[in-house]
């Protein structure tokens, strides 16, 4: 188990190996902020945590009546609990996890060697047991949709869901150019200092990495990027929001440090699975003593 912190400082896990039935799996929790930013006049903590559950099945070969395929055919799927926010979920996928389920196929394109596995296929499921909201849902004074996680805290998700897919591939033993890490940046606007000059731009932006939407009143922009660091290389992107007074390369360079401090963690994960696998064969080898009876 690998133990980490996020950037702001919320504690994490980061484990792999959890479905013995699966190629590869990978579980990543997030607790949030022990310090919240804003007051609570409740018992109920004002930001939610984050837990993802991905699941790879495959390399497997496709259906004879497929056509030939020189590359790995894989398809992602992304679900969200009905109970993975305070606002019930169906358990029909909708749009919003399509959309997730893209954008996630888009990053893992440019990390897996498709080439080493022709007329072959693989399945990456992400499970989402707990999503961050937009919005913490005891402020009556913010906008948005109470409890939703249909904006600031669908992108936050995201990033996440890149880096447990890539732990959980990584898991597989499936070839790939390097470790991706999902990384997350955001231009907060902080409600004392926000003032106007002559021309009416707003001032008193700040860059936040990894942040939590719940603990921040007015996210201006929000940036997410699929990195590979030691190729340095960029294998998604979706960038939402206003980013005046900061820019789209200071708010990317921001999401990029976010994945580089992600890295460090998938890294190890990626260290202890493979001393399992290691383990696992010289279990299973018969011991010396064990040859005379056999019998031919």
């Amino acid at each position: 188990m690998t133990d980490k912190r996020r950037i702001n400082g919320p504690p994490g896990v980061l484990k792999t190996g959890i479905i013995p039935s699966a190629s590869g799996s990978a579980y990543l929790e997030l607790q949030p902020s022990r310090n919240p930013s804003r007051n609570a006049k409740t018992l109920i903590h004002p930001s939610s945590s984050l837990k993802l559950i991905c699941t790879v099945h495959g390399p497997k070969p496709l259906p004879r009546s497929a056509p030939f395929s020189p590359n790995l055919l894989f398809s992602t799927h992304v679900k969200f609990a009905p109970f993975a926010a305070r606002r019930r979920r169906g358990y029909l996928r909708d749009i919003n996890e399509r959309d997730l389920a893209v954008h996630l196929e888009t990053a893992l394109g440019g990390m897996i060697i498709g080439d080493r596995w022709p007329k072959s296929g693989l399945d990456v499921t992400v499970n989402i047991l707990e999503g961050e909201d937009d919005r913490w849902w005891g402020d009556s004074l913010s906008s948005g949709p109470l409890g939703g996680v249909d904006g600031w805290g669908l992108m936050n998700v995201l990033a996440n869901c890149i880096t447990v897919a890539s732990a959980a591939v990584v898991d597989a033993r499936i070839d790939c150019l390097d470790l991706l890490a999902g990384g997350v940046a955001a231009i907060v606007e902080e409600k004392d200092s926000i003032k106007q000059d002559s021309t009416g731009s707003q001032r008193g932006r700040s860059l936040l990495l990894d942040p939590d939407p719940s603990e921040h009143e007015g996210i201006a922009s929000l940036c997410i990027v699929g990195y590979m660091p030691s190729r340095d290389e960029i294998t998604e992107v979706w960038l939402k929001g206003d980013v005046a007074d900061v820019g789209h390369d200071s708010l990317m360079n921001g999401a990029v440090e976010a994945a580089r401090a992600t890295h460090t963690v998938l890294l190890e994960a990626a260290k202890e699975s493979a001393q399992r696998f290691a383990i696992l064969p010289a279990e299973k080898v018969p011991a010396d003593d064990q040859d005379d009876d056999m019998q031919l």
